[in-house]
């Protein structure tokens, strides 16, 4: 049904409209540009009555129309008298200035977003500003497309890589970063106006410089964007590979990088956008570079790219040496063992490379606190070492006349890592000791055993399967598994000693000391020995010695090998002979069921993997032992006659208790000065807690006390015999369970 309407409706409808159409058109247009808007960028210098030399360089830079329409920019604006400058510098006019070289100019002085000046130091998180956090943004400005040869000299059109894994994003042109330097920012960082000329020496620092220029007037408003007028004209920054590539004084770095880690790869899609924009039909390669040799690419200005901003906040930084002074270095260090680099593993020439990368921006005052992949600080004198310092686009860049001292390189570690003919022991070390030998703040002494020992001594390695072998000499049955491997990184292990005092600088004394597992090697004469050496009376000679940053290494002539032997057969050979000072402890121990497993050597309460020391009575102490009843005897009055074979339950937990209180759990120790204390042996008190002695240690001597009181000497003369993880030392008393 039809709605009827009054006829008085229709004319108020009319009055309305007619209302509205009488309005202005500047009121009713909500797309008028509002009153009070500043003026865009371009018209915004051109009020300014000092920019004319920069409206003409964006005149023929073609960004008139962009700067004067809607955007969102923040311009580093060169003054008049910036240009002058500039001009007078570079032997320049506005007449040679191409549109080429003007469009480079004013991208690289445009900056994405708008920003005043106490915003552009916030990073612009993926949760939200953080404040005083940034000290770079990214430009107009890109490389693009360029011509570059391979190593082998093949000219390729290119283009960089814009990330570290992946070599190429279509869709981003790799931008290019300014660095700027604000109060907020070097208060947030702990940075002085040190920090800032020692990149810039003859720019006053501000508190709010930009390159190499400081800003005159900030936080100029404009309808496209904020401007910030600055004194002095810089020009786009090269990336570190860039940068290198025009540097011939550090070639040889490059080289080795160009070598060993740039791949140029085709890329279908580069090549189609290339193709589009030249119409030329060239193949287009990404340059990139090889993940395992390095930990970023120099060519790749998006820092790390975990989130879309993170360069605003870091950059990486790079130490190159010069070519006088890497060439040595890889002659006399790196080379001493090899003919060339191509033979040299690859792991080597990515810890050369890596070891002068930072994934971080490395501050002139920072260097101590600044650390690489390797966890090591910059180990350079800013002014003694540095010989070029640059802020590049994508990071920091030193030249210097020095290479970093990396522990891989410097460390008793070394010694085996850069000599080929100690492969299999740097394998072993790389399995658990690697750390350990690395660390430059502690001083080692390592007995190198060669691949050609490792073999003679019946052991092998299967890359392919990842499996250790032994095969006994003279036979040919070979047997694989983790006991081989095992096996071998406790005698790799043996062979590293902690030695802080240089204890082993003079081998030709007699000596005993205990190494990085624990375990003992002895030395006299220049020879060397542990306890599986000792069980076939056979010493390693040393063949010579090479010291480095923590340490020194010995050359030795075979492995020091560990005992299979069980403590038990130790003290056997000690004792068999009846004129021996141990043969009266030996003759108790080997009767007692109840204490020793006579087939095995195993002592009761010892357990495989343990460490002990054993403290045994001479003849003398077990007769006193025999008087005074401690131990079991046969005939009674004063001077008793000792019975090695009791048969009474009372007198054989007699002999177990002795012998049980006789020996340290858990503790191997000799007289070296290095432990002392209360410590408790095999023998148990009623709930089970061993019960202990007082051990007082000194270089040369050692004293044990009983808990009665009773003590005895250690006779270092006739002590110090190694067994199996312990140690077996002569005293003259016994002690009373």
């Amino acid at each position: 049904m039809r709605h009827q309407y009054p006829l008085c409706t229709f004319f108020v409808f009319f009055v309305i409209v007619s209302s509205f159409v009488s309005c202005s058109r500047k009121e009713l247009d909500i797309y008028a540009r509002p009153d009070g808007l500043e003026p865009p960028i371009y018209q915004q210098l051109q009020a300014k009555k000092k920019f004319s030399t920069l409206l003409q360089v964006i005149d023929k830079s073609g960004y008139q129309r962009t700067l004067s329409s809607a955007g969102y920019w923040t311009m580093f604006a060169p003054n008049d008298d910036a240009f002058a400058k500039y001009f007078q510098k570079n032997n320049l006019s506005m007449s040679t200035i191409d549109s080429t070289k003007a469009r480079e100019l004013i991208q690289y002085l445009l900056v994405y977003n708008a920003f005043e000046k106490d915003r552009l130091d916030d990073y612009q998180s993926a949760t939200g500003w953080v404040p005083s956090k940034a000290f770079r943004r990214r430009t107009a400005y890109y490389t693009g497309f360029y011509s570059d040869q391979t190593f082998e000299g093949t000219t390729v059109k290119a283009v960089a890589s814009n990330r570290n894994s992946i070599a190429y994003v279509s869709a981003d042109n790799n931008n290019k970063y300014l660095s700027y330097f604000t109060d907020s920012y070097f208060l947030d960082k702990g940075l002085t106006a040190t920090d800032y000329n020692y990149f810039y020496p003859n720019v006053p620092y501000t508190g709010f410089n930009v390159m190499d220029a400081k800003v005159v007037e900030k936080d100029i408003v404009a309808e496209n964007g904020m401007i910030h007028e600055i004194d002095n004209v810089f020009t786009a920054q090269p990336s570190f590979e860039e940068y290198l590539r025009n540097k011939p004084e550090y070639s040889e770095f490059r080289k080795i990088l160009d070598k060993y880690a740039v791949n140029f790869i085709p890329n279908a899609e580069a090549t189609k956008r290339y193709q589009i924009l030249t119409g030329k039909n060239d193949q287009v390669y990404v340059k990139s570079y090889s993940k395992q040799a390095i930990i970023f690419w120099p060519n790749n200005e998006n820092y790390a790219k975990f989130s879309d901003n993170d360069g605003q906040q870091e950059s990486w930084s790079i130490f190159v040496p010069t070519n006088e002074t890497l060439l040595p270095f890889l002659k006399n260090v790196i080379l001493e063992n090899y003919t060339s680099l191509d033979v040299v593993p690859s792991t080597v020439i990515a810890d050369l490379l890596n070891a002068h990368l930072w994934s971080s921006s490395v501050w002139p005052s920072k260097f101590k606190s600044s650390f690489n992949g390797f966890g090591e600080e910059a180990r350079f004198d800013p002014v003694a070492n540095v010989v070029d310092k640059k802020i590049l686009s994508n990071g920091f860049f030193y030249g210097t006349n020095k290479v970093q001292e990396t522990n891989v390189f410097s460390t008793v570690y070394a010694k085996a890592y850069l000599d080929p003919k100690y492969s299999t022991m740097t394998r072993l070390l790389n399995l658990d000791l690697r750390p350990t030998i690395l660390n430059p703040k502690f001083k080692y002494t390592v007995f190198m055993m060669s691949d050609d020992a490792f073999k003679t001594a019946g052991y092998d390695y299967d890359g392919a399967k990842n499996e250790w072998g032994f095969t006994a000499p003279g036979t040919t049955i070979r047997t694989v598994g983790d006991v081989n491997r095992n096996n071998l990184l406790r005698m790799v292990a043996t062979s590293i000693v902690p030695t802080q005092n240089n204890e082993l600088d003079d081998l030709s004394k007699e000596g005993i000391i205990d190494a990085s597992n624990g375990e003992y090697v002895k030395f006299t004469q220049n020879k060397v020995y542990s306890t599986g050496l000792a069980d076939i009376n056979k010493t390693l000679t040393i063949l010579g010695s090479k010291t480095a940053t923590n340490g020194k290494v010995y050359y030795t002539d075979g492995l020091l090998n560990f005992t299979a032997l069980n403590i038990g057969k130790h003290i056997e050979l000690l004792g068999t002979a009846t004129t021996s000072p141990f043969n009266s402890f030996w003759q108790y121990l080997k009767n007692s069921a109840l204490a020793y497993n006579s087939t095995t050597g195993e002592i009761n309460g010892t357990a495989s993997g343990s460490f002990y020391t054993v403290f045994v009575p001479d003849n003398a102490a077990i007769q006193a032992a025999v008087n005074d009843g401690v131990l079991p005897s046969t005939v009674t009055g004063t001077v008793k006659t000792p019975n090695f074979n009791p048969t009474t339950n009372d007198d054989k937990l007699k002999v177990l208790n002795f012998i049980s209180y006789h020996i340290l759990n858990k503790k191997s120790l000799i007289p070296d000065g290095k432990e002392s204390g209360s410590m408790e042996t095999l023998l148990k008190d009623n709930i089970g807690d061993g019960i202990r002695v007082t051990v007082i240690n000194s270089v040369g001597a050692m004293q044990v006390t009983d808990r009665n009181s009773r003590k005895s000497l250690v006779n270092v003369a006739k002590s110090n015999n190694l067994s199996n993880r312990a140690v077996i030392h002569l005293i003259d008393n016994y002690l009373q369970p």
